[in-house]
């Protein structure tokens, strides 16, 4: 019964996310960019966050937070001065898939001159799915494996999960989209980061950083430098993490995120001037070992105690327990009417 109206709740908000966006192309066909085409948007701008707390699942309200309350947020801020990814003259459910799932239309000529992402073929969404599977029933046994051994899991999980949902994203995208588009990688294998900057600027979660680059980096680099755009854009990308967890936790902001990222922004700084300097250069094995160890250990420490501290893994469990428990039953259900 809970999954059914978590379902009613899901049509109900696609039909006011696909209003809103009709209202914002035609608004930004009309107003000119500046301040008179952001006041226009400025409805669905405070609309927007509010629209994942109408969900009682803790997944379905993360996931829509990070779509609307972050991702199609800065792109209709973007809108506002006309700096892209969104483009007003695009045909209604191209626009609408761009502006409300986490992807990135890219010109089909400039596309083929891109080099491919590097996906590994072990590795497909099916399979993917399936090793989520077999994650999840480790956090039955979290009393009694080592702590070091869970945080390892969670870690796996999250990118796990994430790439799952931005496939699928991509894959609802695709329908909606005339043959000559094309959309750009969410992720380009992250497990073989050989920086930090390899890992935060072209591998992982891939959408987030083409949101950050035109609204933060490139603006605050072209005023102060190199250094403060990637501090600007870490702290920024550090204070929206604390508004995702809050989404998730329903708990105040502890900061420990935004210090994650702040923290990984210096050490992306440092990492910069050092290889520059000639002191930083590792065999490429080497380098990948230290930087996704790095990543993991601060995770350890900053990125993962807010979640665990409110037992929002213990609601995901449950919510996957009972998610299974719904498509055993629709299976048996379809199965039966077949027959």
């Amino acid at each position: 019964m809970e999954q059914h109206s978590e379902l009613v709740v899901l049509a109900k908000l696609t039909l006011w996310v696909a209003m809103s966006m009709a209202y914002v192309r035609f608004a930004a066909c009309r107003v000119k960019p500046g301040v008179p085409r952001l006041l226009s948007l400025l409805p669905v701008v405070c609309l927007l966050p509010f629209l994942p707390f109408h969900f009682s699942s803790l997944h379905l309200r993360g996931i829509s937070a990070f779509f609307l309350a972050w991702l199609a947020l800065f792109k209709l801020l973007l809108l506002s001065v006309d700096a892209g990814p969104l483009s007003a003259p695009l045909p209604f459910l191209p626009f609408l898939a761009s502006a409300a799932l986490p992807i990135k239309l890219i010109d089909p000529l400039h596309h083929h001159k891109r080099k491919s992402p590097s996906i590994s073929p072990l590795l497909p969404a099916a399979a993917k799915a399936a090793l989520l599977s077999a994650v999840i029933p480790f956090y039955r046994l979290k009393d009694v494996i080592h702590p070091y051994l869970l945080l390892s899991v969670y870690c796996i999980h999250m990118y796990l999960a994430l790439e799952l949902v931005l496939a699928g994203a991509a894959g609802a995208a695709a329908l909606l989209l005339p043959r000559g588009l094309a959309i750009e990688p969410q992720f380009d294998a992250p497990y073989r980061a050989a920086s930090l900057q390899d890992f935060w600027g072209r591998r992982w979660n891939l959408m987030v950083s083409a949101i950050l680059r035109p609204s933060i980096y490139l603006p605050v680099r072209a005023r102060f430098g190199r250094a403060a755009g990637i501090f600007a854009t870490f702290l920024v990308s550090g204070l929206m993490h604390e508004v995702m967890f809050w989404y998730i936790t329903l708990a105040p902001p502890t900061g420990e995120a935004t210090a994650f990222f702040v923290l990984h922004g210096a050490c992306l700084v440092a990492e910069g001037a050092a290889r520059q300097a000639g002191w930083w250069r590792p065999p490429a094995a080497m380098a990948t070992l230290l930087t996704l160890g790095f990543v993991a250990a601060t995770g350890f420490w900053l990125f993962y105690p807010p979640i665990l501290r409110s037992r929002a893994d213990e609601v995901v469990l449950a919510e996957c327990a009972a998610a299974m428990g719904f498509l055993e039953d629709a299976g048996r259900a379809v199965i039966a009417w077949v027959r």
